[in-house]
């Protein structure tokens, strides 16, 4: 059975083309124009993944992915958000809220074909993983998506989530700043990496003591050990 992939674009050009790519490469694919026809098409059909552009007329793709990511039936969509050129802060709106990849506008077909069989078969690999991981007092539920200190139930971000999980599930293995970006946040970046930076002095702030698990491996990157 085909994968099915959803793709919310207003632009009518790119709509169809990306449908068009999808289709020749063997997934179902549907259009949408805005997210009030994307919200009736969900409640009678599950997607394998979504693409999402984030200027949309009515409400943006900022707020559709927020609503997708804190709804139960919704949160493990995948999602590939549709961006324009420069727009830095909208990307990391987007991948800190859950979006597994970005495509930047102007993109070819292929590109993105290439990026939607990626993120499908990085969710697969995933699904694979063990549901619990312990490292010394800390323990985090993948399946839950929760992560507990001792008995204490700790608040994180999406992203702050992936980025220890994926630490946790490699322990005692040093992960490079672009391979963190790259397998946590979906994507490789030549450029600044202090994304990842920021996130590792959250992770610490708000899992004090325990923080300490996660190391900084001077000029290379960071990993778990305990």
């Amino acid at each position: 059975m085909a994968q099915k992939v959803f793709i919310v674009e207003d632009d009518d050009n790119i709509r169809e083309m990306v449908l068009y790519a999808l289709s020749s490469a063997g997934f179902e694919a549907e259009g949408f124009t805005c997210g009030e026809a994307f919200y009736a098409r969900l409640l009678k059909e599950a997607p394998s993944l979504v693409l999402l552009d984030i200027m949309l007329p009515g409400e943006d793709g900022i707020s559709i992915l927020k609503k997708l990511k804190q709804a139960e039936k919704t949160k493990l969509f995948p999602v590939i958000m549709l961006t324009a050129k420069g727009a830095e802060l909208d990307r990391i709106k987007g991948l800190d809220l859950g979006a597994d990849d970005y495509i930047t506008k102007p993109f070819s077909v292929m590109e993105a074909i290439s990026r939607v069989k990626a993120v499908l078969r990085r969710c697969e690999s995933d699904a694979d993983k063990p549901g619990e991981v312990k490292v010394g007092s800390v323990t985090l539920h993948s399946d839950r998506r929760v992560i507990f200190v001792g008995d204490d139930e700790i608040a994180l971000t999406y992203k702050e989530f992936e980025l220890l999980y994926y630490l946790m599930h490699n322990k005692g293995i040093v992960s490079t700043r672009d391979t963190l970006l790259n397998q946590v946040w979906g994507f490789e970046y030549s450029g600044e990496t202090r994304t990842v930076d920021m996130h590792i002095k959250s992770l610490r702030k708000k899992m004090g003591s325990a923080g300490g698990i996660i190391k900084t491996v001077r000029n290379v990157g960071y990993k778990i050990e305990g």
